[in-house]
């Protein structure tokens, strides 16, 4: 997966967000690790033709053309099964590509791209790598030295479902598709960098991209796009922007089976899939089937799950990891609880404030309304002390700010061409506010917030409510899906009894998961519960999240965060020629983006929460970045008869 700037799909897993924007700038390692690279004999240096079976930007392929498999998988596992999983609320689309509806969960994993990606779950692919991708529906791909270009050639034999070859006029089709009726913010990246993309033969396509800018995210992007079947949507008259309950032939291993509106979907491997016999594909795609049964509440799913309706479970409520597994089948050893280790950057998730609100843009406002959240009372009373708090985009990276800028990273906040508050230079990064333990209001932390919002202007009335100086009441308002956790009920219900004692007029609306859907994508709210990416690396996915020129309307930014000093500091980013000036600027960007202030930081944990009752099975170790449920697990015959054996299933 490429970053942002890829066509975007909901329900991502928790750590998916890891922007992968192929950021690595050429660094020397042993050459039989390097792609193949070709130059036409007394050809000068800007002529240099590199030839490769996959991407980094770097050139530091992990595994050499003749790789066999990934070395995490079992290239043994055996195929065969069912895993069945939940999804909260409703769907009533098949096409994840739609700005309208709400897509059926995995519904974009029946396609593929030119370069290979784990669609299932948004992990890294491959999963001891986050930053270099191989052929897929290509088998090779030459570029200029300069990346200015670049030519897929494809393999012959892929082939969508319903029989029709892929080729170089699918892969031009879908970019112009995208482009076309894809998500504005989306399309409009995309346009500023990619200026041509042309089928020179039937499997062979050229992308030709813009100078003058960043050559990061060029190659990866155009390789990592989904490809749709040109006859088809020509057919159908189907169109990328429409809510639809017929999905698209795709190309890959698992294809739509069967779908019922709010109650299941049924993916089925196909047994004719054209790629069984690529090296990226061994030891994956182990199941018969992949199940997703929908439930209108966490509770619910629950129950569900104990009684055997759904069989995996990636754990996310810390009351029910804390105490809820405390069952028959679970304490007969029949459900398998684990703590599986995750190496990649927490989410940076927290409460999200709409900077298009005016009341918001007064960062005095933002800090006073922080104030209100006491992180040691809701994990200690609410999450049963499970969590640790997060200060960072990056946290516990080497990319995480410390104390005040010193050395590089300081000579690079000076010489930005953009304002630098004073105070960033001077003061250390910014954390979270820590809070007492033992009491939910804070009185210290209640004094320090009433002290800001008086300097903002908000004063107290003589009805103990917050105004301005045209009379106007300080209002706050969070939605909060209805098919989420009581558990996260219960958190943002204590924040806003915080804000009350403020004299702010704060309330949250729970509603429907569509309505919360269509409140999001409109950024109806003033405040919710949402997340950003981390980034281990520099790409141009940057600025869709996080830079000024789509903030006003950008899924992917969902505060609306417009900073000339984030802007110029990702620029650096993405000019930078070596690891270390990318990592300083990548440090910078992390303390700038906590100086802005736009969210509330939350909790995190280090680890993925799973329950699954015991018929699965996974190679150990696991790779440092993907669990790999979907992706590399495999349904285990001998345990799952253990199971029927014993009644349990």
């Amino acid at each position: 997966m490429t970053g942002p700037t890829r066509p975007p799909h909901a329900g991502l897993s928790r750590r998916s967000v890891l922007l992968r924007s192929s950021a690595f700038v050429a660094a020397p390692l042993l050459p039989a690790l390097l792609p193949v690279q070709t130059r036409a004999q007394g050809a000068q240096e800007s002529d240099e033709i590199i030839t490769s079976h996959g991407y980094s930007f770097f050139g530091d392929l992990k595994y050499p053309a003749d790789y066999p498999h990934f070395d995490y998988v079992n290239p043994d596992a055996p195929k065969g099964g069912e895993i069945s999983l939940y999804a909260p609320g409703t769907f009533d689309s098949m096409n994840p590509y739609s700005r309208q509806g709400r897509a059926g969960r995995l519904s974009w994993m029946v396609y593929e791209s030119l370069l290979g990606g784990s669609e299932a779950t948004g992990e890294p692919l491959p999963g001891d790598r986050y930053n270099e991708q191989y052929g897929l529906l290509a088998e090779k791909l030459e570029y200029d030295a300069g990346k200015t270009w670049v030519i897929f050639t494809m393999r012959p034999e892929a082939r969508f479902a319903d029989g029709t070859p892929v080729t170089a006029h699918d892969v031009v089709f879908s970019h112009n598709l995208f482009l076309e009726q894809g998500l504005q913010s989306y399309a409009d990246a995309v346009k500023r960098r990619v200026t041509g993309a042309e089928a020179l033969d039937d499997h062979r396509v050229r992308f030709t991209f813009a100078e003058g800018i960043s050559r990061r995210s060029l190659i990866d992007q155009v390789g990592g796009t989904p490809v749709f079947p040109r006859k088809w949507y020509e057919e159908t008259g189907a169109r990328l922007d429409e809510p639809r309950l017929e999905a698209a032939p795709g190309s890959g291993p698992y294809q739509v089976k069967s779908s019922e509106v709010n109650r299941s979907i049924v993916y089925e491997r196909n047994p004719d899939y054209w790629g069984w016999h690529l090296p990226i594909n061994k030891g994956r795609h182990n199941f018969d089937r992949i199940r997703i049964e929908y439930f209108a509440d966490d509770n619910a799913a629950f129950e569900a799950f104990k009684a055997g309706i759904y069989t995996f479970r990636a754990e996310g409520n810390s009351k029910t990891w804390a105490t809820g597994y405390d069952f028959g089948a679970a304490n007969q050893g029949h459900v398998v609880t684990e703590a599986l280790p995750d190496g990649l950057p927490p989410t940076p998730t927290g409460f999200v404030f709409n900077l298009g609100r005016e009341k918001l843009q007064d960062k005095r406002v933002r800090q006073a309304i922080a104030l209100g959240f006491n992180f040691e009372w809701t994990n200690e009373s609410l999450q049963y002390g499970l969590f640790e708090q997060r200060h960072s985009f990056v946290q516990d990276t080497h990319l995480q700010a410390e104390g005040v800028p010193e050395g590089k990273e300081l000579e690079l906040l000076k010489s930005l061409d953009a304002p630098v508050p004073d105070d960033i230079l001077t003061e250390p990064a910014v954390r979270a506010h820590s809070s007492d333990p033992d009491r939910l209001n804070d009185r210290r932390n209640l004094r320090r917030a009433m002290g800001l919002l008086d300097e903002a202007g908000w004063l107290v009335g003589d009805d103990g409510m917050r105004r301005n100086a045209a009379g106007e009441p300080l209002r706050i308002e969070i939605p909060i899906s209805a098919s989420g956790s009581a558990t996260m009920s219960a958190v943002v219900e204590s924040f806003v009894s915080n804000l009350k004692l403020m004299g702010i007029d704060a309330r949250f609306d729970k509603i429907d998961a569509a309505q919360y859907t269509s409140r999001e994508r409109d950024r109806d709210y003033d405040l919710i519960y949402d997340s950003y990416i981390a980034f281990l690396e520099a790409g141009t996915g940057l600025h869709q999240r996080y830079g000024s020129q789509e903030a006003e309307f950008s899924l992917f930014n969902p505060a609306g965060l417009a900073s000339p000093m984030v802007d110029a500091i990702i620029d650096r980013a993405l000019e930078s020629e070596t690891q270390e000036t990318q990592d300083v600027a990548l440090t910078a960007l992390d303390r700038a983006l906590r100086y802005e202030f736009f969210m509330i930081p939350t909790w995190y944990l280090d680890k993925s929460w799973v329950a699954y009752w015991d018929q699965y099975s996974y190679p150990e170790p696991l790779p440092e970045y993907a669990t790999g449920v979907l992706d590399f697990w495999w349904y285990d015959e001998e345990k799952a008869q253990a199971l029927r054996d014993a009644g349990a299933l």
